[in-house]
């Protein structure tokens, strides 16, 4: 098992996100249109909770991801303010090529109601010692 991550979304969390990301989308940021919009409200932005997921591997594999850690996602569902949101993940597999060990993981992040907000797939790649 991967390490767990687990975050309550805020308004002020996706605000935050928005001023450091310069992604102003209304769906996030106006209440006013988001509550006319087909989710009723504001979402988190889809990398804000994608992040959580690197933070994860990070933890799994600290340098290592950081040199070669990659992302392949899906994303599912929304997260909204007030949604407590945790990742999850496995390794899938592990091979070994030129003293090289890429690790596959499979990786999500879910609402407490159990919806899946985001599935895929880390890469990382892991040198072994000489």
């Amino acid at each position: 098992m991967l390490p767990t991550i687990e975050r309550t979304i805020t308004q002020e969390i996706i605000e935050n996100y928005a001023n450091a990301s310069g992604d102003f989308n209304p769906i996030h940021v106006n209440k006013e249109f988001a509550a006319e919009s087909q989710f009723g409200g504001t979402i988190a932005h889809g990398m804000m909770v994608a992040a959580m997921i690197s933070e994860a591997m990070m933890l799994a594999f600290d340098a290592d991801w950081i040199k070669s850690g990659r992302l392949k996602l899906r994303f599912k569902a929304p997260s909204f303010p007030g949604d407590t949101v945790a990742t999850f993940g496995h390794i899938k597999s592990m091979e070994v090529s030129n003293q090289v060990q890429e690790v596959k993981c499979s990786v999500g992040v879910k609402r407490e109601d159990g919806q899946i907000v985001i599935t895929g797939e880390a890469f990382v790649d892991s040198h072994s010692p000489s």
